[in-house]
């Protein structure tokens, strides 16, 4: 299983979600793949955000080798599931993707915890540290009910 976690920059959200899923892939000895990747250029090559940093590591994960990269439609071809954080994601992503976006295979992050509400992983960019904390938890449940339904729906 192949799994891309997609916002905008690829500084906040989607390196905390990688992250998280990276974690519980090994801790349940599953062989996935995870990567993360952003809509917009303005931080390509550029680490995960210090708070994002932070809170990461007070829950025993590091991110910091992480670096944020373009996403593009070829990502369509090698990825089995790929995550968006939000409905602005997702339309962005299929605006990049053109004649490669795969509907089956796009989807929102928080669908796994509540399905067909269509809810956003806040961005915490412009915030203060306690909505880092706010968005690695919703992460950490989304991706928890991705590993747990991971026998039945992949």
């Amino acid at each position: 299983m192949k799994i891309l976690m997609v916002c905008l920059g690829n500084i906040c959200r989607s390196p905390l979600a990688e992250g998280i899923l990276r974690q519980k892939v090994a801790e349940a000895g599953l062989n996935w793949t995870i990567d993360s990747a952003g809509t917009n250029g303005y931080h390509v090559g550029e680490a995960p955000h210090p708070l994002s940093q932070k809170v990461a590591r007070m829950n025993g994960i590091d991110i910091s080798g992480q670096r944020a990269r373009n996403f593009v439609a070829a990502d369509f071809d090698r990825f089995d599931r790929i995550y968006a954080m939000a409905t602005d994601v997702l339309a962005e992503m299929r605006r990049i993707a053109r004649n490669n976006y795969d509907p089956p295979k796009a989807m929102l992050l928080l669908d796994a915890i509540y399905p067909g509400e269509e809810r956003d992983v806040p961005d915490p960019w412009y915030g203060p540290e306690p909505g880092y904390h706010e968005v690695f938890d919703l992460i950490n449940k989304a991706c928890a009910t991705i590993i747990e339904q991971s026998t039945i729906t992949f």
